[in-house]
């Protein structure tokens, strides 16, 4: 059965995901997944990564030993400190991203419809959620690209063609990369990019809520 194959591991999705970064792009990186991004880009990328609480120029994760209690990501990371990194209030923080100046967010989800609606800031069953900055960075970020597993813990597709978990905003996904597929929402649904070493389009869409459409040059992962 599909859900007993092999799935990619967490740096895998978060080093695809990498590579939709723009050179010389301003980035803002959410919780889970999204965290691990800043790790695999290139060396000769210059990326600037923003976030709401009020950091822009921030390095990636800091190396055990080196930690500043001061100086942590979305997720409570810490970040390792760069040239030229610049602090400000969670206000400024905020005006950049309705201001439109963030190019990239990658988030994590709890649900994507085929069209792109983004749920991922509460779940029902728990009665409780966070909204941080995702409701900002859904309708002012440039480019929105999820990052998640394709499943829930209870084996239960996070792709789906509506979202019936509260929505945090519509038709705003561009992109979501996960531990089986590279998939693109668009107007005529949803369009499957790339799949997994070792599975197929078919099993992708056994574990997948969402009719797929399968793109005329649907390959591999590619990394």
């Amino acid at each position: 059965m599909p859900a007993d194959k092999q799935r990619l591991e967490r740096e895998v999705v978060a080093m695809r995901v990498a590579k939709e970064l723009p050179d010389g792009g301003y980035v803002n990186l959410g919780i889970g997944i999204p965290t691990l991004v800043s790790g695999f880009v290139a060396e000769d990328s210059v990326v600037f990564y923003h976030s709401e609480s009020g950091v822009l120029n921030c390095g990636p994760l800091a190396d055990e030993g080196e930690e500043d209690i001061d100086l942590i990501n979305a997720g409570g990371q810490f970040l390792q400190p760069v040239p030229g990194m610049v602090f400000f209030s969670t206000v400024d923080g905020f005006a950049m991203i309705r201001g439109g100046h963030v190019d990239v967010t990658v988030l994590g989800a709890h649900q994507v419809s085929a069209k792109g609606d983004l749920a991922n800031w509460m779940l029902p069953e728990r009665g409780v959620g966070n909204i941080g900055g995702a409701m900002d960075l859904a309708a002012g970020a440039k480019q929105v690209i999820v990052a998640m597993e394709h499943t829930d813990r209870h084996n239960h597709s996070k792709i789906v063609e509506e979202c019936d978990y509260p929505i945090t905003g519509k038709a705003c996904v561009s992109l979501i990369v996960t531990d089986l597929a590279v998939m693109q929402p668009t107007e005529q649904g949803l369009v499957l990019k790339e799949v997994a070493p070792g599975w197929t389009p078919e099993e992708v869409q056994e574990l997948t809520g969402a009719r797929l459409i399968l793109a005329p040059d649907l390959k591999e992962y590619e990394l």
